[in-house]
């Protein structure tokens, strides 16, 4: 079954801004999916729409076969939506938060409760359910806005850069969470710009740019498509000048650091081999971006290309 399929969906702001333009995407029950693009590519307005907070201009929308514009009462009861920005009454206890967000659902107190429990404790928030949510980090925060979402046990998790301005350690513990979450049946789409997290989350992805679906399919199959890989190496000499490397670009040299490109499936045994052939020793090597960031940036770009050149030929 599919949790989401959309078909031709366009919105035109009253100012002119067209924002859609045509989307179709679909996202299968079970899925953990990526909808990624740049800034003012149009994932707010597709999140928007598909959240009944937006009005589509054209185009149709169904949520585990129930189409939107006839049914929406029903498809805002299959949908929990996760915004960026902290919502909730912070001087209110986060057991108070869950219990109340139920009571919008008509469910039951002793069902709220027992469901407030349960996804407090699945967030590790339970310690802290009877102290204003205020003081709360922002990581913690975060997971409770995820439990206020669940508490109607939605079947579509919407997250909207679920770990902005969170720190490395917690992201990954919220990593490990939504993992959690969708394991147990839940479909999640990700709006996210950290690339690193849609890689090690997501299993399929769709790129919006300017308003139109550029590409959509399995984090593998992009993955394989990504032809060059970025490498930076420390060295333990400082030589004179940026070394001369047959076969890797060199992209920039400083201060005994070294960035390379390479294209996928080169072997590294020769970039050493040249390297020690100029008396360059490296100490360590990691990759500079994931591979999913290079494929977006790069298609973005070409996107981004192919945009001027139509509009010089105007």
């Amino acid at each position: 079954m599919k949790a989401l399929e959309i078909k031709g969906l366009t919105k035109t702001y009253g100012n002119g801004q067209v924002a859609l333009k045509g989307v179709d995407l679909t996202v299968e029950q079970g899925d953990f999916f990526a909808l990624l693009g740049p800034n003012g590519a149009g994932k707010s307005t597709a999140i928007g729409i598909v959240c009944s907070l937006v009005n589509a201009s054209s185009g149709s929308i169904k949520i585990h076969e129930f189409d939107l514009a006839t049914q929406r009462n029903h498809c805002k009861l299959l949908i929990g939506l996760v915004p960026q920005e902290i919502n909730f009454n912070v001087f209110e206890t986060p057991l108070n938060i869950l219990v109340t967000q139920a009571g919008y659902y008509g469910i039951p107190r002793k069902i709220a409760l027992e469901r407030s429990e349960k996804y407090l404790r699945l967030s590790e928030l339970w310690g802290k359910r009877n102290g204003p949510a205020r003081e709360m980090s922002g990581g913690m925060k975060r997971r409770l806005m995820i439990a206020r979402a669940l508490i109607h046990q939605p079947k579509l998790l919407i997250l909207d850069e679920p770990t902005a301005g969170v720190d490395i350690e917690i992201r990954r513990t919220m990593w490990q969470f939504l993992q959690e979450i969708n394991n147990s049946g839940t479909t999640i789409i990700l709006t996210t710009h950290y690339l690193e997290e849609a890689e090690t989350l997501c299993r399929n992805v769709a790129i919006i740019d300017n308003g139109s679906i550029v590409e959509q399919g399995a984090v593998s199959d992009l993955l394989s498509r990504s032809m060059v890989q970025s490498f930076v190496l420390d060295l333990k000499n400082t030589p004179s000048q940026a070394p001369v490397l047959n076969g890797f670009t060199v992209v920039s040299y400083d201060n005994q650091r070294l960035e390379v490109e390479m294209a996928v499936g080169d072997n590294m045994n020769g970039l050493f081999q040249q390297l020690a052939a100029q008396n360059i020793e490296v100490v360590s090597l990691r990759n500079k971006t994931n591979r999913l960031e290079e494929f977006f940036l790069r298609l973005v770009g070409q996107q981004n290309d192919q945009g001027d050149t139509t509009e010089g030929n105007t």
